[in-house]
């Protein structure tokens, strides 16, 4: 990741995830961007997820891993897969925009780290810094570093993050999926 984000740089991409989340919401046409109106650090590539939480609880959560679009443009996209794709929840309703609050996260880019053991995984992992990304053959799973609040404990992380993925819970232990960290630069409405 570049130079972290700027105050204003952050609350202009919150109202964008807003008025995307707004617009998929009530069934309108996205807001077009104009990019060359936003600052550098917005028309520069990047990755996000967009979280979507009403009273604390998890409403709804899209990312991608992999850059490949201007940031503005993917946090607004995120925002509207989140309200209306991810497949845990029904979509948003109308009545529910103004409980929803958002929260950005900022990728860095996946990097594989390197283990031999499964004990070895478990010290190489940093909780509240890595995002891990799992993958075994064509399935793939991660967990934004936020969620090692709600999972401390690295063995009990890994077994959600392979029962999210499709997988056993003991693949981590029993197997030797492909194992990628990332950070975030986090922040919310």
């Amino acid at each position: 990741m570049t130079l972290p984000l700027t105050d204003a740089e952050k609350g202009i991409l919150l109202c964008i995830a807003r008025e995307s989340l707004a617009a998929a919401v009530e069934g309108s046409t996205l807001p077009r961007l104009e990019l060359n109106a936003l600052p550098e650090a917005l028309r520069a590539e990047g990755a996000s997820f967009v979280t979507l939480t009403v009273g604390g609880a998890l409403r709804g959560c899209i990312g991608t891993l992999e850059a490949y679009q201007p940031l503005a443009l993917d946090v607004e996209l995120r925002a509207a897969e989140a309200a209306l794709e991810d497949p845990r929840f029904s979509p948003v309703l109308p009545a529910e925009l103004p409980h929803i609050q958002i929260e950005v996260s900022r990728l860095t880019y996946p990097v594989p780290l390197a283990y031999q053991t499964p004990d070895e995984l478990i010290t190489a992992l940093r909780p509240g810094i890595d995002g891990v990304v799992l993958r075994d053959g064509l399935h793939r799973a991660t967990f934004l570093p936020q969620v090692w609040a709600q999972l401390p404990e690295p063995g009990q992380f890994l077994d959600q993050l392979c029962y999210k993925m499709g997988a056993q819970p003991a693949l981590w232990r029993e197997g030797h999926p492909q194992v990628l960290t990332y950070q975030v630069e986090e922040f919310h409405e």
